[in-house]
């Protein structure tokens, strides 16, 4: 019997464990179905729980309305924080973008000059009324006063013996000077040239308070289809308006003197500098190339000129390059036949050291070579030889010109003596200077004349002070880089040789450069066919581009 109790003892405890068991895994079922569903409820939140049988608490109502509600609010500042992102990432980008552009174009932006305005009359400037633009027809005229004055001074001229066998080494030679000044006395005809000079239109304008002189020579024929190119030609020291009358005639009239068939026909501007020859001289301290190139820009604008092309040689050079420094919009294209580059850069020092040897390592062409080397000789020597008239105009040309104003012999002496090795440094060791075998003593002495009658000796060399003592080295505006169009005629004989490599230095658009065959400073002068034909070749490629 006890044992039969026992076992049924057992069987009803065993069934009370199962049914505890089963009570179990009831509830655990249906623990998981609340889970299951509130899970599934919130399965966009991506929220999972780990539930175990002994921890039904996990569920709690309250606990799992606060979860729904933190996730609601986590996705809202999401989608906020998103939108401001889609505002706030293209407008950061913008700016950034906007400013990279700025920086770019800054990089590119060409430097110019200031052109500024100026005042060179007598006095202060007028502030009532504006200044008087005319253009006034102007003719050159002489007197029997001015003629009998010339020849009184040329009879009394006194004259020191030359050194024997000197040539032209010591200046110029005065056994040769008397026969200058004897033909000058005797068979120069001064009136026959104030003809010649009248042959072009002259006229007068006031610009910033001071009378510039010009001529300007329209072509008398333009082919059929064929736009006229303005020029503004522009002379240097000691020449003047005059050196250009052997090279209008071939700009103007190109076909009747065989250089094209009139493809390109010029009309030609030539201004005298203010201080030179017919050009009033500045009244006021400070007169230099800047405001040159400011007049002549306001010179070609009152002729009613928007763009035009410029030459220049000797300070017409600067003066021009200061035009395209300063208005490129309003210059097509700049034309030199000398390029003045100042101060050596260390590139430069580099570049003259290895050119020696390898030319070509440095850019230099064999024709570079043969007119740079051997350079002490040729940049420095013979420099120093030909620019001691400079040291003094620069500093104190009032001093010296005082002697040159009153005396013609004098005068023609220190002009003449530039045309003899300006021309051809050889020509240094001949007694008569070599000056008539590239000019007649009727053009030498006409260009003397005009600065004898105008009195204009002095201002003319006090160009050099109110330029060198402001740049000593001629290079301070060098920082300004030219882009217009540039042509560059290289003359063998020129003072200084730039090569074309250096060049580029300053001048960034070099569309032609031209080994010239033969010729020297006073290029229109004494070569203005070949001038002529590279200024037409120059304009030619660029009318193309």
């Amino acid at each position: 019997m006890d044992d039969i109790g026992l076992s049924l003892r057992q069987r009803h405890c065993g069934s009370e464990s199962q049914q505890r068991r089963n009570l179990d895994c009831v509830t655990w079922s249906s623990v998981q179905a609340k889970t299951s569903r509130h899970v599934a409820g919130d399965s966009s939140k991506c929220l999972e729980e780990r539930l175990v049988p002994d921890q039904p608490s996990a569920i709690a109502p309250d606990a799992s309305t606060d979860t729904q509600r933190k996730l609601k609010n986590l996705k809202h500042r999401s989608f906020e924080y998103s939108q401001k992102n889609a505002v706030l990432v293209p407008v950061a980008a913008l700016g950034v973008g906007g400013i990279l552009i700025c920086w770019l174009r800054s990089r590119h932006k060409i430097k110019t000059i200031e052109m500024g305005d100026g005042w060179w009359g007598s006095g202060e400037r007028s502030l009532k009324g504006r200044e008087d633009d005319s253009i006034r027809p102007f003719k050159i005229e002489t007197s029997d006063k001015e003629i009998e004055d010339l020849h009184r001074r040329l009879d009394q001229a006194r004259y020191t013996p030359h050194v024997e066998g000197a040539a032209f080494h010591y200046g110029f030679n005065s056994s040769y000077l008397k026969e200058v000044v004897s033909y000058w006395r005797n068979q120069f005809d001064w009136r026959k040239q104030v003809e010649v000079l009248n042959k072009y239109p002259h006229f007068h304008t006031t610009i910033e308070g001071i009378d510039i002189h010009f001529i300007h020579v329209k072509p008398p024929y333009v082919p059929h289809g064929r736009a006229v190119q303005p020029l503004l030609m522009v002379h240097g020291w000691p020449g003047s308006f005059y050196e250009f009358y052997k090279i209008i005639p071939l700009l103007t009239e190109p076909a009747k003197h065989g250089l094209n068939e009139g493809d390109l026909v010029f009309e030609v501007i030539c201004p005298s500098i203010p201080g030179y020859g017919f050009s009033e001289a500045p009244h006021q301290q400070g007169f230099d190339s800047i405001a040159t190139a400011r007049i002549f820009h306001k010179l070609m604008k009152r002729l009613g000129f928007k763009e035009y092309y410029i030459q220049g040689g000797d300070w017409g050079s600067r003066i021009t390059t200061n035009m395209a420094q300063m208005l490129p919009q309003s210059v097509r294209g700049l034309h030199l036949n000398i390029v003045f580059l100042g101060k050596q850069s260390l590139g430069r020092l580099i570049s003259i050291m290895l050119g020696a040897y390898v030319p070509w390592l440095v850019g230099l062409s064999r024709e570079d070579a043969r007119r740079v080397y051997p350079f002490m000789q040729k940049n420095v020597y013979d420099l120093l030889r030909e620019s001691g008239y400079l040291h003094i105009q620069a500093t104190k040309p009032d001093t010296a010109g005082c002697g040159l104003n009153d005396s013609p012999v004098g005068l023609a002496a220190y002009i003449l003596e530039k045309f003899s090795t300006w021309t051809d440094k050889s020509f240094l060791h001949k007694d008569n200077g070599g000056l008539e075998s590239k000019y007649s003593l009727d053009e030498l002495l006409t260009n003397v004349m005009i600065y004898w009658v105008t009195s204009s000796i002095v201002s003319s060399m006090r160009y050099y002070k109110e330029n060198i003592s402001k740049d000593p080295n001629l290079n301070a505006y060098n920082r300004f880089s030219i882009h217009v169009p540039t042509g560059i005629a290289a003359f063998p004989q020129e003072i200084v040789h730039t090569p074309r490599t250096w060049a580029k230095d300053v001048y960034k658009n070099i569309v032609t450069y031209s080994y010239m065959p033969r010729g020297g400073h006073f290029a229109a002068f004494e070569e203005p066919k070949l001038l002529a034909q590279d200024i037409m070749q120059f304009v030619r490629k660029v009318e193309q581009m």
